[in-house]
This record gives structure tokens, sequence and C-alpha cells, in this order.
């Protein structure tokens, strides 16, 4: 069957309610604004780029398999793991972060954590080029705070 115009609009999912939409854009919106500010408060690295992407699963798809928490924090933290140690142990070189990124899908596959954005943790860590303090400052626990954030604001806005 040729692909048309009209048959990939017909396999487009549907329109999340205005609701949906509102409640994912505010509890987003908080969560970054909350970790941010945290780190400031604290003096501390908590804001990791690939947060702003777990924001859209864990507030815009909450019931997805890519959501749940053992997928948000261990594929973080796998993610941070493997690109850290290919950094620190194998090097800095192009293919390193090609591999790295590999080897943290496969994984995160083979544990069952899949987590989409934190396979961009690889890709960041060897742009920024951290230490190994990067595991918990801001992976760990920007991680921690965001789920915190979630699970809480989806509990008061299940009643709206």
């Amino acid at each position: 069957m040729p692909f048309t115009k009209q048959s990939r609009l017909d396999t487009l999912p549907p329109r999340p309610t205005t609701k949906q939409i509102a409640i994912a854009w505010l509890g987003s919106t908080l969560a970054i604004g909350s970790i941010t500010d945290l780190g400031q408060i604290a003096n501390l690295p908590l804001i990791l780029g690939s947060l702003g992407a777990s924001c859209v699963l864990v507030f815009g798809y909450p019931n997805a398999q890519f959501s749940q928490p053992r997928n948000l924090i261990a594929g973080h933290l796998l993610c941070s793991i493997i690109g850290l140690s290919f950094l620190k142990f194998i090097g800095s070189e192009w293919w390193c972060m090609a591999l790295a990124v590999g080897t943290a899908l496969a994984i995160m596959m083979a544990t069952r954590t899949v987590h989409p954005p934190a396979g961009s943790n690889p890709v960041i860590i060897f742009l920024t080029q951290p230490d190994w303090q990067f595991l918990w400052f801001p992976t760990l626990s920007g991680v921690i705070i965001l789920f915190c954030l979630s699970r809480l604001f989806l509990k008061i806005t299940k009643q709206i």
C-alpha cells in the first residue's frame, strides 16, 4: 500500500485533553523550576539537560512504561555510570562517546530500565567532562527530586 498523507494522519495518536496538556505543562514547569531553584539555594548542580526530556514522559505520559520510577531512576543512573566509565577508562574521543551511548542503550534494554532521555547522559558527560561526583550531583539527586515532585504533583492533580 503506498504511503499517503491521509494514511499518516490516520496513525496519529489521539490528542490529549486540554486538561492533560495543562497539567503536563504546569508540572514540568514547576519541576524544572524547583530543581533549578533548589540547586541554587544549596549551591549544588541538581539540573541535568536530560531532565527536561524526562519531564515530557513523567508529566505528559505518566503511565507509559518508559515513565515508571524504575526506568526513570535506574535509566539515568546506569547511563551516567556508563558515560563516566567510558570517559575515564577508555578515552574522550568521538568513538568512545558513540560506544558509551550504544552500551547505555544495550544495558537499559537488558535490565528493562529503558528511559529514552537518559540515553543522552553519556553525550552530556562527554561534552562537559565532569568527575565522578556527576553521579550524585546532578544525576541521582536531580532524578530523585524530579521523581518526588512528579508523584506529588500527579497525586494532587488526579483530584482535579
